[in-house]
């Protein structure tokens, strides 16, 4: 047997032992007698396999040439099906497959929240139902259409008497804090013009978090389950004289990202994994369980002055164009409608990061249709941290408009 027949052989047995499993684990039994017998029977069946007693050397090429042949998505799920098959083959996976900053390749939910690929641009798109007040986020297939897409994030609109929030989960079906995929949130003052980003794990050891009434009954509900929200992020929106007719003017702090990141050499903290209660008992588990409940607010680094030594993001001002009477960037056709919405994000002056460094976009995000915007993003920032800073474009700028 040949070796690329081998992985085909590998690839086939894999996806039979995905749709049995998926067929019992949606039978009419308890849930958690829909856990325990999919578990089992994954591992009964890879016991059973050829693949049970291959020596560790063979193993990890095999999964190895899987993880270079399916370099994108669709095919790229194999990847993700081989680590889902045990703990072992899981971890063989997560030592092969590397973070999107080295690899610029999306694969496990956690890549979500690593900063993105270096001097590369990651294109991405996302879809606006106005209907429910749902944002979707998608990884771009083909530059020339955002007709299909890998998804990657969802978020949901809820309107507070004081501020909205921007529910932001892993499952695009149930978009809800109480769901065990919600990665975090977008909050907005009540003028629109203020945004602190949450997320439900700490970024880095210094992280700091406020637990509230809420918080305390999700512990008591399920004591288990990590609850609390780290500010990652403020977004400061400027009052625009001009009003709807001008360009916005907006800044960012990233909270959990310094300065020194953006710099020749620098690196940015990264998360490895979800933080997860005690599901690891079973051989098989999703890559990803948290919850998050609500926080109390208190200032912002950008409203204390207290932002020094962090990475501080600015849009990039627009020339005006005399022929076409209205205000133009370069998106490299990216972008194709005008809309107030669509910005680009640079290193801010403050970072101290001069030449070349200083005028590479970050983040950039424009309209391309009607509820369809382009949202493109490189290293520092992740893919959460960048849709998070696009639905605050959203929302609608009292003060500012």
């Amino acid at each position: 047997m040949s070796f690329k027949s081998m992985i085909q052989d590998m690839k086939g047995e894999l996806g039979s032992i995905s749709r049995k499993s998926f067929d019992v684990k949606f039978g009419m039994r308890s849930r958690s007698q829909r856990v325990v017998q999919d578990t089992s029977f994954r591992v009964d069946a890879l016991k059973q396999s050829c693949w049970a007693n291959m020596p560790p050397e063979l193993l990890r090429d095999v999964l190895m040439r899987i993880e270079a042949s399916d370099d994108t998505w669709p095919p790229r799920k194999n990847v993700v099906c081989c680590a889902g098959v045990c703990r072992n083959w899981r971890e063989i996976m997560k030592e092969i497959v590397k973070s999107p900053e080295v690899s610029g390749k999306l694969t496990f939910p956690i890549s979500l929240k690593q900063s993105g690929p270096r001097n590369t641009l990651l294109q991405c798109y996302i879809k606006r139902s106005r209907s429910n007040q749902t944002y979707y986020l998608f990884l771009g297939l083909s530059q020339a259409s955002t007709d299909d897409g890998k998804f990657l994030l969802a978020a949901k609109k809820c309107r507070r008497p004081t501020c909205t929030d921007y529910i932001i989960s892993l499952n695009a079906k149930d978009v809800s804090k109480g769901n065990s995929a919600f990665v975090g949130k977008l909050r907005s003052n009540f003028l629109g013009t203020k945004f602190t980003i949450y997320d439900v794990q700490p970024t880095n050891s210094g992280a700091k978090v406020t637990k509230c009434r809420s918080t305390r009954l999700v512990n008591k509900v399920s004591p288990r389950v990590p609850a609390g929200n780290y500010p990652v992020a403020h977004i400061a929106y400027e009052l625009n004289v001009m009003g709807a007719r001008g360009p916005r003017r907006m800044h960012c702090v990233m909270d959990s990202i310094p300065a020194r990141a953006v710099e020749p050499g620098g690196v940015a903290p990264t998360q490895t994994e979800f933080l997860h209660s005690n599901l690891d008992s079973f051989p098989s588990v999703p890559f990803f369980r948290s919850t998050s409940t609500r926080t109390e607010n208190f200032p912002s680094p950008l409203e204390s002055g207290e932002n020094e030594g962090m990475l501080a993001l600015r849009n990039k001002a627009p020339r005006w164009h005399e022929q076409l009477q209205c205000w133009c960037l370069n998106f490299n056709g990216r972008v194709t409608v005008a809309s107030v919405k669509n910005f680009q994000l640079v290193s801010s002056s403050e970072n101290g990061v001069a030449g070349q460094e200083h005028e590479n976009v970050i983040l950039q995000f424009g309209k391309v249709g009607k509820d369809v915007f382009t949202m493109d993003y490189q290293y520092p920032i992740s893919a959460f941290q960048a849709f998070a800073i696009c639905l605050s474009s959203f929302d609608t700028k009292i003060a500012c408009e």
